[in-house]
């Protein structure tokens, strides 16, 4: 049975709720469920280093996301950033470190779970220029044109309604600035097993979209200069039992693209 947005929503906010309380990475099945050093295995295997990993303070990583886009950011002393979908803070972290006191570091959660636990985590890393803000992606408590750069790692493909986080992330953007994003998308239509399964929505991938029309609602939003600066195949067969029908369907990417 298709779910509607409002479903979709609930069942992302509890399922993550699971995961921060758990304080452990989780996809989909109980195989996949890990501990610390599951998380430093995923991080690892998305492009963060060992010394990223030991730069944030101990239970900020949850093993969730699908690349490194502070790495490809290219932050500088200074700048705003707004993380959407920041979890428990571990890109936050990292960005805040590379802009410096000067700079601030915005993450958006709709999780209170994880918004609770990235606060914490804030606290006891000493973290004075990140603030984590309850909210949806969709409908950002964010000023128009005061971001620098916006980051999102494997959050955007949960959202029901793409089009409008692009819209958003356009709106709070400073001219000039730019979008950095690591997500799932996909290469052909997904097995209606996974389409329709809650699980497979938690574990990022239900709500994945076709590649062409993720980029597509980037450019539609006004974005300029949209740019996939890396992909690799996502192992969806591997995380999802009897779904070998989605092998090579998934796509991890990287996007850049500018606001003019």
């Amino acid at each position: 049975m298709k779910k509607d947005a409002k479903e979709i929503k609930k069942f992302v906010k509890e399922g993550y709720g699971r995961v921060a309380a758990r304080g452990t990475t989780c996809c989909s099945s109980s195989s996949c469920c890990g501990s610390v050093n599951k998380a430093q295995d995923v991080s690892f295997a998305v492009g963060y280093s060992d010394q990223e990993m030991k730069e944030v303070p101990e239970g900020a990583n949850l093993g969730l996301g699908c690349g490194n886009p502070v790495a490809l950011a290219s932050l500088k002393e200074g700048e705003v950033v707004l993380d959407l979908g920041s979890g428990a803070g571990f890109d936050a972290f990292l960005a805040a470190q590379r802009v410096g006191q000067n700079g601030r570091v915005i993450g958006v959660d709709m999780t209170p779970e994880m918004l609770e636990k990235a606060r914490a985590n804030a606290e006891k890393g000493g973290y004075e220029n990140v603030e984590f803000r309850l909210g949806e992606i969709e409908k950002l408590l964010i000023e128009d044109s005061s971001i620098d750069v916006i980051i999102s790692n494997c959050v955007i493909n949960l959202s029901p309604d793409k089009e409008t986080v692009f819209k958003e992330a356009f709106r709070v953007l400073k001219t000039g600035g730019r979008l950095m994003v690591s997500d799932l998308v996909l290469t052909k239509k997904l097995p209606d097993p996974i389409k329709e399964s809650v699980e497979a929505y938690v574990g990022c991938l239900a709500g994945a979209i076709m590649k062409d029309d993720y980029l597509k609602f980037i450019t539609m939003a006004g974005f300029q200069d949209v740019k996939v600066v890396s992909q690799a195949s996502y192992p969806v067969d591997a995380m999802f039992e009897n779904f070998e029908a989605a092998k090579d369907a998934v796509l991890s990417i990287k996007v850049l693209a500018f606001k003019k």
